[in-house]
């Protein structure tokens, strides 16, 4: 049992934040795919408010934005993963980080269509 899980109720949830904006600082600061994501949403969900769309899609035009963010962080948590285990090249490790690079790669392309399905 982790020593870290003997927290509960509002302390639990305090601490957890506290985690969560680590986590997001941390993205922040060394991480500079994870900075042109957080400009992009800075310009795109704003821009979602002055469109001509429904609520719904403009909900989708915001989420689609907001996933490739999370898809940024369980992506560098990986790598930060696998290079805590180790630096050495290894074919695993490789396989790893290609696959959340490629994940994002498929989150960045579902903001494109999503978008241009909505707008166009």
């Amino acid at each position: 049992m982790s020593p870290f899980k003997g927290q509960t109720g509002l302390k639990r949830i305090l601490n957890a934040s506290g985690y969560s904006f680590d986590g997001l600082r941390a993205a922040f600061t060394g991480e500079a795919a994870f900075r042109q994501l957080v400009l992009l949403n800075a310009i795109l969900i704003p821009l979602s408010f002055f469109l001509n769309v429904s609520r719904v899609e403009q909900a989708l035009l915001i989420a689609v934005c907001l996933l490739a963010l999370i898809v940024e962080l369980l992506n560098s948590a990986v790598e930060a993963a696998i290079d805590r285990i180790s630096l050495e090249r290894h074919p695993l490790s490789k396989n790893a980080k290609d696959m959340g690079s490629a994940a994002q790669l498929v989150a960045l392309s579902m903001i494109a269509l999503v978008w241009a399905v909505i707008l166009l």
